[in-house]
């Protein structure tokens, strides 16, 4: 629920605002609040555990494509590694004919090294260039309403995250490949 710094209800009525911006409306969001799948960026969650919440949550609505982080996690958030974890799990035969049997794909966002990160549209030639399976350049419009979506996680909006909206290419520019 985003509770690591016990703010989970506060993040809950963030994540809907800054989902209803980008169109998603409120019925389409689901929060996990489980205590063995806490918010920490140092913790690795159970991948049996969250690969189960996965499943279900791509049965019970019909979801034909999953979006995650790759190995890196974007940011080395070891949460956002556990997702990645949780797809790729190996004993997750109910899973792989889920994907297989109702034709679901998963994307995984690139994670890029530090100074490809901060350079904006800059990245935009080395990604042109790099090979990947999906590659989604923002217009300015586009990356506004990505910015605006952004400042709704007020309880977020550290000194670093501003810097973040400013100068990195994940508000521009998104390579995936696919799993």
């Amino acid at each position: 629920s985003g509770n690591y710094y016990n703010q989970g209800e506060i993040r809950k009525k963030e994540l809907e605002q800054s989902c209803f911006l980008l169109g998603i409306p409120a019925s389409n969001v689901t929060v996990v609040d489980d205590r063995d799948l806490p918010d920490n960026p140092a913790v690795e969650w159970d991948i049996q555990l969250l690969a189960a919440f996965v499943l279900k949550h791509i049965e019970a609505n019909n979801i034909n494509l999953v979006v995650t982080f790759d190995a890196g996690g974007v940011s080395g958030h070891a949460n956002h590694i556990s997702l990645y974890a949780a797809l790729r799990y190996k004993y997750w035969f109910e899973i792989f004919i889920l994907f297989f049997c109702l034709g679901c794909h998963v994307l995984v966002l690139e994670s890029v090294n530090l100074f490809r990160k901060y350079i904006s549209i800059l990245d935009v030639p080395i990604s042109c260039l790099l090979p990947s399976d999906a590659l989604f350049i923002l217009t300015e419009e586009e990356t506004e309403r990505a910015r605006s979506a952004m400042r709704c996680h007020h309880s977020q909006l550290l000194w670093f995250r501003h810097i973040y909206m400013l100068f990195s290419r994940y508000m521009v520019i998104n390579s995936l490949r696919l799993l």
